[in-house]
């Protein structure tokens, strides 16, 4: 990788750390055992569904910023919903699906090593509250977690990678962001930050027009490529 050096590393949280359709798929089936594995995969797609329009519609300002507690609390009506449950509890604890999200095999080791050598920054689309939940859950590693809250509107939005320029202190050039989403790489590029796709299940895949820094299977991975920098 040429110069200039990487003085810190931007993690996107949800996908990249942590399996996000697990922790809500573990919801879904606590709400009503008797679906199955098809069926809960239709409502696991619901929920995501309904959670990327509507912020998409924020990012474009056709509607008013809502904070992802409250689009989960959406999702998780629409879902009991279409499963036919009417249980205003249920609906509450499916709802808070989203901080119950179990992390990747690599990301805790992988975050203990990474950090160090780097300061690490989390930059998620989840709300405050909802990233203090999911973090703890996790046992993600932070030396600072910052929300798209912060700044009123949802990533790709150019002012959600400049939160973690200002917390830096540094050009954008000298942070690294890394994520599983070729989307989300492609907008921290926009606003100057070098980039690391790490390949995971759920991921959005680069395409062959794509140029980040690095490519790494897993944080471990990560972790050797930036031991040669």
């Amino acid at each position: 990788m040429s110069e200039p050096a990487i003085d810190a590393l931007v993690f996107d949280v949800l996908g990249t750390l942590v399996d996000e359709p697990a922790g809500i798929r573990a919801g879904i089936r606590e709400l009503d055992p008797s679906l199955d594995h098809d069926r809960i995969e239709q409502l696991v797609q619901l929920w995501q569904q309904h959670v990327d329009r509507e912020q998409r519609r924020i990012v474009d300002g056709s509607t008013p910023f809502r904070t992802s507690d409250t689009l989960d609390r959406e999702a998780a009506r629409l879902v009991a919903d279409a499963a036919g449950v009417d249980d205003s509890s249920a609906v509450a604890t499916l709802a808070l699906s989203g901080r119950r999200l179990p992390p990747w095999p690599d990301t805790v080791a992988g975050l203990a090593r990474l950090a160090e050598r780097f300061p690490l920054i989390g930059l998620s689309n989840a709300s405050r509250t909802a990233l203090l939940g999911l973090n703890a859950h996790a046992g993600l590693r932070w030396h600072q977690a910052l929300s798209a809250e912060d700044a009123q509107t949802y990533k790709p939005d150019p002012a959600v990678y400049r939160l973690a320029v200002t917390v830096s202190g540094r050009p954008p050039q000298r942070l690294l962001m890394v994520a599983a989403h070729a989307w989300d790489l492609r907008a921290a590029q926009g606003q100057g930050l070098r980039t690391a796709y790490v390949a995971r299940p759920v991921g959005d895949p680069p395409t062959s027009s794509d140029q980040f820094d690095l490519y790494a299977a897993d944080l471990a991975d990560l972790a050797d490529q930036l031991g040669k920098v």
